[in-house]
């Protein structure tokens, strides 16, 4: 292996090889403490250190690296304390995740350093809303993020690439070319000859390098970070390595055939800069096996100093604390001048003094910047705030949903539209996996409201007129809320522009331009989380929530004889009980009605609580009433049958009867 000097001094040679040797002591530590049921699990990066630490070597300390599997380098070049590490592994609260996570799966933000999730391809959209960050205030910083040969198969590859080549963003796509994902070989992984050919297809340049030789890698990194400067855009490295040990620990290496690890071997990245140092005089062999040894101890007594931490609390109450990023909401309240608004022009004004308000604010999705969106929420607003902070995307939710992401650890608020809300299944690992659970994890915040264009009644079939909610409401760390009002729709959304917390924002297309209402004038705030009594009475209650609210007045104004309370829960989550225990307590009746399809949808869970909290008070069974339980379909008649009004008198009579 051949070693290109250049400039470095014989100290900075010195300061790689210990960087270079220290992951590779850990490694060999952690197979030791495996085997002694001292740790629980581990992911070896042995014989590709190399790649993360000649990348960590030239990127800057406040530059942002995403990390997978084997970048171990990488944190120990960024000069995290051992014992911390230590302590993540053994899921101590002295760890990044407070024992709620492991390995590698844990950011450090003093470490500007983002770790990964199991689905590997999330990491690329958030490199991709990093480098955006860094262009909007201008750094000449770039985003470095981690993938391999099998993570490169992934969709979202190809979305992140797309969307940081067609915005110019500064990223630089690091692919760890192990030869194998877990037991599957590249050659049935991809059918391209070499990862630098998918360069001209993105419209990048794409770079190949020696993997297991720490400067060519460094090297490398280095100069397009120089190119980063002075012209933003992303590149390709693909630096060619192998894995010598198994996906992790347990999985071993049987399916490698006889004989490729002895042929990998004498490539060695650590073995090889070891003897090009002692050979150019850089240390003497002595040296060398005196910083073993000191990088030994080093290692031990960081290790049992965090076995020696106590095992991590055991908290209910902490657990559901941190779910969310800390925040008190204060109602800014609303003014007495009011003007007449339709739904959708509400929202659209929301989102308008939304952007004056947070200047950090960046509006992304697919057609919302010259032509306005489809449903025109942003029109005008490219012309007022300039195309850098409302943008058009390409056809990549789960990319753009990750640079949502990658904003808000720069500091930044985000939005995304989805175009409709249906589309969000292409995005739904983002949702629930990423944005959800990163702040229960690791502390890290995610400040993105997703707008969530939803519902029926607009003969759109069964893609673009799903009600979805009940897909995101059981996941923990999300808030939902679905406005039914142009005034509500206008305070809950700048409320939820407010929230640090992922916030998805349901707006009833239904709504948009047959809806419309009084909604005062200026800034204000709803309450995230507090249900409104929309009419108040005293023989039945009737929860629901978006276009269901006027279902349930329009029923109530049919039936005058009967003292009808409709609940408007405005928020889904956090769901405000308190309000719904209180009317149904006081009425005895029930009704749940909601557009979305009856089983799994919210209402059962709403009737389940109802049932254990407001039992001896109940006079008849709690009703639902639901839309049918299949997609929902396009002709008019069949779509008027499906929806959940197509029952509710019925459902209602039943109930009043009982």
């Amino acid at each position: 292996m051949k070693f290109k000097r250049k400039h470095h001094t014989n100290e900075e040679l010195k300061a790689f090889y210990k960087a270079l040797l220290l992951p590779r002591q850990i490694e060999e530590k952690m197979l030791i403490y495996l085997r002694q049921g001292k740790i629980s699990k581990w992911f070896s990066g042995y014989g590709q250190e190399a790649v993360s630490v000649g990348c960590a070597l030239a990127m800057d300390t406040e530059e942002y690296m995403m990390t997978m599997h084997r970048n171990l380098g990488v944190f120990t070049t960024r000069n995290i304390p051992l014992e911390s590490l230590f302590a993540q592994f053994q899921g101590k609260e002295e760890g990044f995740t407070k024992g709620r996570d492991r390995s590698f799966h844990f950011g450090a933000k003093d470490y500007n350093i983002v770790g990964m999730i199991s689905h590997l391809g999330p990491q690329l959209g958030i490199a991709d809303g990093i480098a955006l960050a860094e262009l909007h205030d201008k750094t000449g910083r770039a985003a470095l993020v981690f993938t391999g040969d099998g993570g490169a198969s992934e969709g979202d590859f190809h979305e992140a690439l797309n969307v940081a080549a067609v915005w110019d963003l500064p990223v630089i796509f690091v692919i760890e070319n192990n030869q194998w994902g877990l037991s599957t070989p590249s050659n049935e992984q991809f059918r391209c000859k070499q990862f630098i050919d998918k360069g001209i297809g993105y419209g990048m340049e794409a770079v190949q390098v020696d993997g297991n030789n720490l400067l060519e890698v460094l090297h490398a990194v280095a100069k397009m970070k120089e190119e980063i400067k002075k012209n933003p855009k992303p590149y390709i490295l693909e630096c060619v390595t192998f894995r010598m040990r198994g996906h992790e620990e347990a999985s071993g290496t049987k399916y490698y055939p006889e004989g490729l690890q002895e042929k990998w071997k004498p490539k060695d990245p650590v073995d090889n800069f070891e003897e090009f140092i002692i050979k150019e005089g850089v240390m003497t062999e002595l040296e060398v096996e005196n910083l073993k040894d000191q990088l030994k101890k080093e290692i031990t007594v960081s290790f049992d100093t965090a076995l020696k931490y106590e095992p991590v609390m055991v908290s209910k109450e902490r657990e559901l604390e941190d779910l969310y990023a800390p925040f008190e909401q204060h109602v800014a309240k609303p003014a007495d001048a009011t003007k007449e608004m339709r739904f959708v022009d509400a929202i659209a004004e929301a989102v308008d003094l939304a952007m004056e308000k947070h200047p950090s604010l960046t509006l992304m999705g697919q057609d919302i910047a010259d032509y306005g969106g489809v449903f025109k929420v942003t029109d005008g607003l490219m012309a007022k705030y300039g195309k850098d902070r409302v943008r058009n995307t390409p056809l990549c939710e789960s990319a753009i949903l990750g640079a949502a992401l990658g904003l808000s650890i720069k500091g930044k608020k985000a939005m995304m539209e989805m175009q409709f809300a249906d589309f969000a299944s292409t995005g739904f690992n983002q949702i629930v996996n990423n944005l959800a659970k990163i702040h229960w994890r690791w502390g890290q915040n995610a400040d993105v409201v997703i707008r969530m264009p939803t519902g029926a009644g607009v003969g759109a079939g069964p893609f673009h007129s799903q009600s979805n909610e009940a897909w995101f409401f059981k996941t923990p760390g999300l808030k939902i809320v679905y406005p039914s009002s142009p005034e509500d729709a206008k305070g809950l959304l700048l409320a939820a522009f407010e929230d640090p917390n992922p916030v998805m924002f349901f707006e009833h297309k239904y709504l948009y331009r047959s809806l419309n209402g009084q909604v005062p004038e200026g800034y204000y705030t709803t309450e995230i989380g507090k249900a409104k009594i929309a009419k108040a009475g005293t023989d039945v209650t009737i929860i629901t929530y978006g276009l269901g609210v006027h279902w349930a007045m329009d029923l109530a104004t049919k039936h005058p004889g009967h003292s009808i309370e409709v609940i408007d829960l405005r928020t889904l989550v956090p769901l405000d009980f308190e309000t719904v225990y209180a009317s149904v307590n006081k009425t005895g009746k029930v009704l749940v009605l909601h557009e979305d399809t009856l089983t799994g949808g919210i209402g059962a869970e709403i009737s389940a609580r109802i049932t254990e909290q407001c039992f001896e008070n109940l006079d008849a069974p709690v009703r639902r009433c639901a839309s049918l339980d299949t997609p929902v379909p396009f002709a008019a008649g069949l779509e008027k049958q499906f929806l959940a009004t197509n029952d509710l008198e019925t459902i209602f009579h039943e109930l009043m009867e009982y």
